[in-house]
């Protein structure tokens, strides 16, 4: 029931809201699903995150740090044989499998925050603003891209660069925390 914080916050007790936050974590799992719309976007997204995870949780569990490894190592396995142009779908399976072993990762060792700045939280749902004005063409984020003319490639490799950001800050962050 501990989470651990960066300095001055220290080890956290978060008692019943340790479960409830569990609970929200693995109910992410629906947002690689929805990332998973473009050719090798959820499978290089999932790897970083994983890294970033692995490292973030070493400190804490060397059993946790080598699966997220693994897993990372998998979406790369995955994404070598599955790159622009898929032949593949990974589909609900693959992507609810990859967001729930993330949120595991985190319920595990209470390394919940650098989850969500792993998995780069983004704003995924068709916002409407006052005045009836959407926030995006399209949802998921990666769609209201194609509709304003950005080709995917361009698209995967710039959620490439977002992700490694995330994960990297996010490996810091916990070797801190721990």
């Amino acid at each position: 029931m501990l989470a651990p914080l960066p300095a001055p916050l220290g080890l956290v007790c978060l008692g019943k809201w340790y479960l409830m936050l569990t609970s929200f974590c693995f109910s992410m799992a629906n947002g690689v699903n929805l990332t998973d719309g473009l050719d090798g976007l959820v499978g290089g997204a999932a790897a970083l995150a994983f890294i970033g995870m692995s490292i973030a949780v070493l400190p804490i569990s060397s059993d946790l740090a080598v699966f997220g490894a693994s897993m990372a190592g998998a979406c790369v396995g995955f994404l070598l044989y599955n790159r622009c142009k898929a032949s593949v779908f990974m589909g609900d399976t693959g992507s609810l499998a990859l967001g729930a072993a993330l949120a595991a990762m985190a319920a595990c060792t209470g390394m919940f925050f650098p989850l969500f700045i792993a998995s780069g939280i983004v704003l995924q749902d068709d916002q409407i603003l006052p005045g009836s004005h959407r926030l995006f063409r399209m949802a998921p984020f990666h769609h209201h891209l194609e509709l304003c003319g950005l080709k995917e490639p361009i698209i995967v490799a710039g959620a490439y660069v977002l992700s490694s950001s995330f994960a990297l800050f996010a490996g810091y962050l916990g070797l801190i925390s721990a």
